[in-house]
């Protein structure tokens, strides 16, 4: 699903599963794939192809099975290529060491995950025993060894229901005079007509002057009228507090890690029936992050049984979450925003 970021449009390409070894060569050709399909270098392509390579044959070896998710994104400064790798499998016991020159895994190229991630313009990991390993890599046109591409502050993942090949969920991220304001649809039911409703929101949202969440989302539910309608909630990310206002089923929380305050979206349709579009202001503390989910993930999501994982990028937060609280009879979309931080 197209969603719209601060840093530019960010597409969720594909979702692979990893259950083979014979995954690691169809990740391999979807990534060089989708990097020829927007002009990267032949010599960049091959570095992409390499790495994807060793990072999904390391889930099939370590994990046993996980998943692959392939992103575009295109940053201001040109495309960008994310790779995601999911598992529940062991974990890896000592980071630094894997990442050590000469640490290979059998079964995947040989390269080693060191070489694997230095190839990256940029790399996070979360992993803990017995809790498993998620793994993001971004792969700019132009790989600058030591100038490390910059991660977003905030961002979304969308994963259609099992079965589907698009997901009717999306989000869009803005930023007006450095203020990061966040949107999340979930489009009424599944399938392209639910995918319709939510990139109608995401534009609308772009499209909508400055404002505050009631503003904003009053702008999506008048755009939404000619659609089957959606749940949607925007948060505006002030210095020490978030500005929601919500309609549906879709969540909000701001976790620092120790404490979980949910904030509140109101009975209705966006498009239809919302006649309550009413804002709620938060504290925000320093280091805390901003999560907004549809129905597709469980309101259970917590970030106090991961320690740890305030300390990655919004990426593996949101791919932790996905991974431990998305559902699969349902599209599922996760926001991380992190406060305090520049867009």
């Amino acid at each position: 699903m197209v969603a719209v970021s601060a840093d530019g449009t960010v597409e969720d390409v594909a979702w692979l599963t990893a259950d083979h070894v014979s995954a690691a060569g169809a990740a391999r050709r979807a990534a060089t794939g989708l990097a020829e399909r927007v002009g990267m270098p032949a010599d960049r392509v091959g570095e992409i192809g390499l790495a994807v390579t060793e990072l999904t044959g390391n889930v099939v070896k370590h994990a046993g099975a996980g998943a692959v998710l392939l992103r575009l994104r295109h940053a201001a400064a040109g495309p960008v290529v994310e790779v995601v790798t999911v598992d529940s499998g062991p974990g890896i016991p000592d980071v630094e060491a894997a990442v050590v020159d000469g640490t290979s895994t059998a079964g995947t190229l040989g390269i080693g995950l060191g070489a694997a991630v230095r190839m990256a313009s940029s790399w996070d990991v979360w992993t803990r025993p017995g809790a498993g390993t998620v793994l993001t890599a971004a792969f700019a046109a132009e790989h600058a060894a030591g100038a490390p591409a910059p991660v977003p502050s905030a961002v979304g993942i969308t994963r259609p229901m099992t079965g589907q090949e698009v997901c009717g969920d999306a989000y869009a991220i803005r930023a007006d005079d450095g203020v990061l304001t966040l949107l999340l649809a979930d489009g009424l039911g599944h399938g392209p007509l639910a995918a319709v409703a939510s990139a109608e929101a995401v534009r609308a949202f772009r499209a909508a002057p400055p404002g505050g969440p009631v503003a904003l989302l009053t702008a999506v539910h008048r755009a939404l009228a000619g659609t089957r309608g959606a749940a949607a909630a925007v948060a505006r990310l002030d210095v020490d507090q978030v500005r929601y206002a919500g309609v549906g089923n879709i969540a909000g929380v701001v976790d620092d890690g120790a404490t979980r305050r949910a904030m509140i979206s109101h009975p209705g349709i966006v498009g239809a029936q919302a006649r309550t579009i009413r804002e709620t202001t938060y504290p925000l503390p320093r280091g805390a992050v901003v999560v907004m989910h549809s129905d597709g993930l469980t309101e259970r999501q917590s970030l106090q049984p991961y320690p740890g994982l305030l300390g990655t990028s919004a990426l593996v937060t949101a791919a932790v979450l996905l991974r431990d609280f998305g559902v699969r009879r349902d599209d599922a979309s996760v926001v991380v925003a992190r406060a305090g931080a520049a867009a």
